[in-house]
């Protein structure tokens, strides 16, 4: 992560406190007086960190990340149960923003500007257990890894092993992107059984 993205926000030292200070900051303001909730999980004991885009309205209302078709996928491509996805010490979820932003022409809009860079170090902060994070999109691809990532998704998934033993990125497991799937066999052939050889020696 760039060293450049550090909270521009009031730092506090407990979760309570972050989710505290996210809830009465400004930007978030109409959620807030709607009732709605800061969405993550952020565990001190995870041991695998997934980052990716942003809430989607299902999401939201359930307060449960990838209960949907793409969890689905995800969870098949990691070799794991909804028990063991489920369970906050193996995995923390941490989207680029915690809140579904609503609906654009194209899908759901893309996480607000800065939101990341105000929260999501804080909070990795909190997490010292974390020995892969899973870089979900190229959203969450170009905010972690900065001038790293490559030019384009296709080609900052190729080259996955750049980023070994500490991040691992991968296409978001929407069913719209079976195409690019079956376009690209060396994601199933390649980094899905990386994927699942990591985050095996990880969880219970």
């Amino acid at each position: 992560m760039s060293a450049s993205k550090r909270p521009a926000a009031p730092i506090t030292d407990t979760q309570a406190g972050i989710r505290a200070a996210i809830t009465a900051d400004p930007q978030n303001a109409a959620y807030t007086a709607a009732g709605v909730e800061p969405l993550y999980v952020a565990d001190p004991r995870a041991r695998i960190l997934l980052i990716g885009q942003a809430p989607g309205q299902r999401a939201q209302d359930a307060r449960l990340f990838f209960n949907d078709p793409s969890g689905d996928r995800l969870r098949e491509w990691m070799d794991v149960t909804r028990d063991q996805f489920y369970d906050p010490r193996n995995f923390a979820v941490l989207p680029l923003d915690f809140y579904f932003p609503g609906k654009g022409k194209g899908g759901d809009l893309p996480p607000r500007k800065g939101f990341a860079d105000k929260w999501l170090p804080q909070l990795i902060d909190q997490m010292p257990q974390v020995k892969l994070t899973v870089l979900i999109g190229s959203y969450a691809q170009r905010w972690y890894l900065g001038q790293r990532a490559q030019k384009t998704l296709t080609a900052t998934v190729e080259h996955y092993a750049d980023y070994l033993p500490d991040a691992l990125p991968i296409v978001h497991p929407s069913p719209r992107n079976q195409a690019w799937v079956k376009q690209h066999p060396w994601f199933m052939d390649q980094v899905v059984p990386e994927l699942r050889t990591r985050v095996h020696g990880l969880i219970d």
